[in-house]
Order: C-alpha cells, then structure tokens, then sequence
C-alpha cells in the first residue's frame, strides 16, 4: 500500500466545483489584488480566531518581516526565539539586521522554554518570536508574562497553528501580532502562496497596511519605505471556500491522531498534549532513537514521512556568524535527531492509518 504524506487532490476532489465558481468570479471581477474579497477574507478570518483585524499578505515569511518592522525592531535590536524551527522565523530578524537569540526546546512539545528566556534577555532584546509547532500552542502565559515584566514586543508565528487554542483562547490573540501561513501543505491552504497578520492594535494595522503597498497610507502618497506584499484576490477566495470545511477537518486530523496515539504509544514517544491545549495537527511528530532506520523501512512500505526539521537553526551555515556550536541547544539537537513526522492529512482513509501503525509496530518487533 502507499500511503502519501500529503495529497491535496484528495482535499480538492470534494469541493472543485466551489474552487471552479471561486476562480469564474474573481476572473469576472477583474480585480486581482486586495478587492472585496480579500477584505472579506481578512474579516472572517479575524472573526475566526478573535482579533480586531487580520491583514492578507503574500506570505507567512514577510508577514513575519512586516511584524517586525511595524514593531520597530531594527539593526542592533535582538529578538529571542526557537532554533527548532523553520528558517524563515530566524531569517527575517537577520534580514531586518537585528540579531536572532535562540533559546532551547521543551522536549516533550518542541516549543520554546519559557523557563530559560530570562538567560537570553539583555539590554538591546526589543522582543519574543514564539512558535506554535506541529500545531500546539506555546506556553504564552509564562511567555506574556516575562514579555510584560522586560517591555518586550511579542510576535506569534503561528504558521502552523490557525485554530489551536491556549486555554480556551486562539492561537494569534496573545501578541501585538501573529502570521499565519497559508502555504499549500498547511491545514488551511491556498492553490499558491498567501499569508496574514493579526493584531488587535488599530496603529499596528494602519501601519502594516500601509508597509505591504510601498509605504503609501493612500495611492501615490508614501510616508515611509515599505513592501510589495500584498494578497492576491484569487487565493483569497479559494482560502474562503476552503474555510468553511476547516473545523471538520482538523477534527480528522484529530481523530487520525487519536489512532495513532492508542495504536504507537508503546513503541515510539507519541505527541505530548499540554493540558488546556487544542491542538490542530498540522504534524503528527513522533520521535525514536531509531528513526533514519525507521524511515527508510517505512519508505520500503511505501508510507511517506517528513522530518520537521533535521538540523537546528544555529546549527545551519547562514547562521554561522552568531557563534553558535554544537551543544548549546541539546534539547533542539536532540530532537532534530530523532522527530519523524507521519502522514495526518484529514483525507486519509482508516485503512491507511492502520497500515501505517502495522509497519511501525513491525519494525519495532522484528
């Protein structure tokens, strides 16, 4: 049997004709960029997850980068956040010139340690970078609260994590901003590229509007330097169709990991739950000493996996100049070493799962 990690025809099969309707009228429109139906798109996703305004922009990476600037951060400024993530979160505070402090891992979800921020803190720390990985909330009260007793800015990449909650509350209503990634394997996914900012600050999101068109508060007028990062009409109304089936499926994300958990939990270390959090799924992570092994038996099976993410950013080249070595984040290191990532996507069948469970299981009993 194969098993894929992710296949978006599945997902699209069902709802094609709304995706033919969605393109028929924005074509007919003719209004490409930030129309009416990015505007309605903003809104409900801002209604969606519990925020004042949400901004539609070309990606999650320059939703980061646009955060940041609107926030002040600049050259010399340092902002703490995880090694144990995706390039971009790191990436855009070097781009922007300030200085990325990582700080180590909770191993048990792979999200930052509040416990050890206050060892990373120093006179020029201007803000906090948490990520919600895999789909699961960082602890953010310990993170707001050590934001609010150092006057530090926060931004939520929650690239992974649209309709995850903390205690009740979404993911992306805890920071002055949160980004959200609309990439095509994300559980909410455009046919392209698209992203979004959040704030609850009314000054915050005329600035980020007036940063994703060149710096212009109105055409032709520019206040400062600014971006070309703007949403796209035709991936606005696609994301709005697609938004309608969104609960229901990450309730299959849950539900496939659900299996998952009752069918591995003896042979591998399955995903840890915070208590209070919803998570999402976006990744199924689970981890082994064994895993290249595993890996490669699993793609002798036919079952697809991922690894999420298998060297640590102050381990990578492009990072070389902060003077980071090897050892300094061991719970990072670690993981990246021994996380595999299985296939979650909501359109698979109970048979794939369960075949899925059998190769693991028989690779651990052989």
């Amino acid at each position: 049997m194969r098993v894929p990690f992710i296949d978006l025809g599945r997902q699209h099969r069902p709802i094609k004709k709304e995706l033919m309707q969605a393109f028929e009228r924005v074509l007919d429109s003719n209004k490409f960029i930030l129309s009416d139906e990015v505007k309605k798109f903003e809104d409900e996703i801002a209604g969606y997850v519990g925020t004042k305004y949400a901004i539609g922009v070309s990606n999650c990476t320059n939703a980061l980068l646009l955060s940041l600037r609107a926030l002040g951060v600049a050259t010399g400024d340092e902002v703490i956040t995880t090694p144990f993530t995706f390039v971009a979160t790191a990436e855009v505070i070097a781009i922007i010139g300030a200085k990325p402090v990582f700080c180590d891992i909770v191993p048990e979800t792979y999200n930052i340690d509040p416990g050890k921020i206050n060892t990373c803190l120093s006179a020029r720390t201007k803000a906090i970078m948490p990520v919600h990985l895999y789909g699961q909330s960082a602890d953010m009260d310990k993170i707001m609260s050590i934001a609010q007793e150092h006057k530090l800015r926060v931004i939520e990449d929650m690239a992974q994590s649209l309709g995850a909650k903390y205690k009740g509350k979404m993911t992306g209503t805890f920071g002055d901003t949160a980004c959200i990634s609309y990439y095509v394997t994300k559980n909410l996914s455009a046919l392209g590229d698209a992203g979004m900012i959040l704030t609850n600050e009314q000054k915050l999101d005329n600035k980020i509007r007036a940063f994703r068109v060149h710096g212009a508060s109105k055409k032709y007028h520019h206040d400062f330097l600014g971006h070309n990062d703007r949403l796209d009409a035709m991936q606005a109304a696609f994301l709005r169709i697609k938004l309608k089936y969104y609960d229901d499926w990450n309730g299959k994300r849950r539900e496939i990991a659900d299996k998952y958990d009752e069918g591995l939990k003896d042979v591998v270390v399955i995903p840890k739950i915070n208590e209070g959090n919803e998570v999402i799924y976006h990744q199924y992570t689970i981890r082994t000493n064994s895993r290249d092994q595993l890996r490669e038996f699993l793609k002798e099976k036919g079952v697809d996996t991922a690894i999420h993410y298998p060297t640590p950013l102050h381990l990578q080249p492009a990072f070389k100049y902060l003077g980071y070595k090897e050892g300094d984040f061991p719970e990072a290191e670690k993981a990246s070493r021994e996380v595999l990532s299985l296939p979650v996507q909501q359109d698979l069948t109970d048979d794939e799962v369960q075949y899925v469970i059998k190769c693991i299981r028989t690779f651990f009993n052989k």
